[in-house]
C-alpha cells in the first residue's frame, strides 16, 4: 500500500521568495529521481508546504508542472500522487521509439553542414565532466542529476539541430530521461554515458552520417540493456533485439 508523504530530513534548498514554486518543484523532482519520494506514494500538500515552509500555493504549482512530466498523478478524490515506475513493457516500447527516432535524428545532424551541432555536443559533454569533478571534489554525491540533465539536453541538442518541430515534441512528451533513470541508477559514475556521447559527438562534428546513425544506435541499444538491469531477478525482460532498428528512414 503506498504511504503518505514525509519528506526526510531539512534540505538546505527550502524556497524562498518568489521563486517558491521553482524551487519546490526541484526538491521534489529530484526526491523522486532518488526514490526518497517512492512509486505510488500519496503526496501531502499541507505536509510539504509545512515541511518547505512556504504556502499551499507554490506547492500545488510545482506539482502541476511534476504532472506535466508524468512524475505524479492526480486522483480526484485522493489527491496527488508518484506515478509507478516503468514496466518491462513500457521500457521496451519506449526504446523502440526511440530507435526510430535518434539513429535518422543523429544522421540528418551530421548531414547538415551548417547547422552541425558537433560543438554544442562537445561542449556539454565538458560542461558534464567539469561538474562531475567539483562534485567529486567537494566529497561526492550521487551524481544522478547531473546525468538526467546532461542526457536530456544533449538528446534535445541533435534533435533541435534536425529542425522538426513534430518530432521533437513528440520525443519530449516521453520524457524518457526522467522515467528511465528514475528506474535503475544505471551508470553511477557517468564514464559510460560520456563515453558514448563522445562517440555521438565526434562523428556528427565530422559529417560522418553513417558513423554517427551507428554511434546513436550503439548508445540505444546499450542503454536499454542497462536500464533492464532494473528487472534483474524477475520473469526475464529480453534483450532489445537489433531487429528493432528500422530498415527505412526518415527523410530529412
Amino acid at each position: 500500500m503506498p504511504r503518505a508523504m514525509d519528506i526526510p530530513g531539512s534540505s538546505p534548498e527550502s524556497p524562498r521568495g518568489k521563486a517558491a514554486a521553482g524551487e519546490a518543484y526541484g526538491v521534489l523532482r529530484a526526491l523522486i529521481l532518488e526514490s526518497a519520494l517512492e512509486p505510488g506514494e500519496r503526496l501531502n500538500i499541507d505536509a510539504i508546504a509545512r515541511r518547505l515552509e512556504v504556502s499551499q500555493t507554490p506547492v500545488r504549482e510545482a506539482l502541476q508542472r511534476l504532472e506535466g512530466d508524468n512524475l505524479v498523478v492526480y486522483t480526484p478524490g485522493k489527491g496527488y500522487s508518484t506515478t509507478p515506475l516503468l514496466g518491462p513493457e513500457e521500457l521496451r516500447s519506449l526504446f523502440e521509439f526511440r530507435l526510430l527516432v535518434e539513429p535518422w535524428a543523429a544522421r540528418s545532424a551530421a548531414v547538415d553542414r551548417l547547422a552541425n551541432p558537433g560543438s554544442a555536443l562537445r561542449a556539454e559533454i565538458d560542461s558534464l565532466e567539469q561538474s562531475i569533478d567539483e562534485l567529486n571534489a567537494s566529497g561526492g554525491g550521487d551524481i544522478r542529476q547531473l546525468l538526467v540533465a546532461h542526457d536530456a539536453r544533449f538528446h534535445d541538442i541533435v534533435l533541435e539541430a534536425v529542425g522538426n518541430s513534430v518530432v521533437r515534441h513528440a520525443f519530449d512528451q516521453t520524457h524518457c530521461h526522467l522515467h528511465t533513470f528514475r528506474l535503475y541508477r544505471a551508470d553511477v559514475s557517468g564514464g559510460r554515458t560520456v563515453e558514448e556521447h563522445g562517440e555521438i559527438a565526434s562523428a556528427i562534428a565530422a559529417c560522418d552520417a553513417a558513423g554517427a546513425e551507428a554511434a546513436m544506435s550503439r548508445h540505444i541499444f546499450n542503454s536499454f540493456d542497462r536500464f533492464a538491469q532494473a528487472y534483474a531477478g524477475e520473469p526475464g525482460i529480453s534483450p532489445l533485439s537489433r531487429s528493432s532498428r528500422p530498415r527505412t528512414r526518415l527523410a530529412p
